[in-house]
């Protein structure tokens, strides 16, 4: 009989991987797609899109040691913030279906002093289903800008 595991690290790729691209700190997470995921139709709703992109973006602050818990709760020995997001946009290029294995790679394509846009895609293989481009602002818990941490800016790549 196996045991359960009962930490993160048991699971070494459960919040992906970092990876590198053309010299960029990027980012790499598995998904299936469930039927949940899926419509009437049998494609994936383009809402399961929206969610595993969110997924790819907690993942990889998580890995860089800039955990939403830690920034809500300001346990990094900040003011509590949380990473909200301003803007989407997602371009839906090809369908995808139940039980496909898919990656959300997510990279950074800008850092402003409270902002951070990111550029994902969501793959089969090599085939690119879904672009998006996302902007985030890091607020405080009553709602100001704050600015984004060397600490965090270095662990992105900048």
């Amino acid at each position: 009989m196996t045991s359960t595991p009962s930490a993160e690290n048991d699971w070494p790729d459960l919040a992906g991987r970092l990876i590198d691209i053309d010299g960029t700190r990027s980012h790499v997470l598995p998904v299936r797609v469930y039927f949940e995921d899926t419509d009437f139709s049998g494609l994936v709703y383009h809402a399961s899109y929206v969610r595993w992109c969110e997924r790819g973006r907690s993942d990889f602050l998580r890995l860089l040691g800039g955990d939403h818990r830690r920034l809500i709760d300001g346990s990094g020995g900040s003011e509590p913030a949380a990473f909200v997001v301003r803007r989407m946009t997602f371009d839906f290029l090809k369908p995808s279906r139940i039980d496909e294995l898919l990656e959300v790679v997510t990279c950074v394509k800008a850092i402003g002093a409270a902002s951070l846009t990111l550029l994902q895609t969501v793959k089969r293989g090599e085939t690119t289903l879904v672009e998006a481009e996302v902007t985030v602002v890091l607020i405080s818990v009553s709602g100001k800008p704050l600015r984004i941490s060397s600490a965090l800016r270095e662990a992105f790549g900048a």
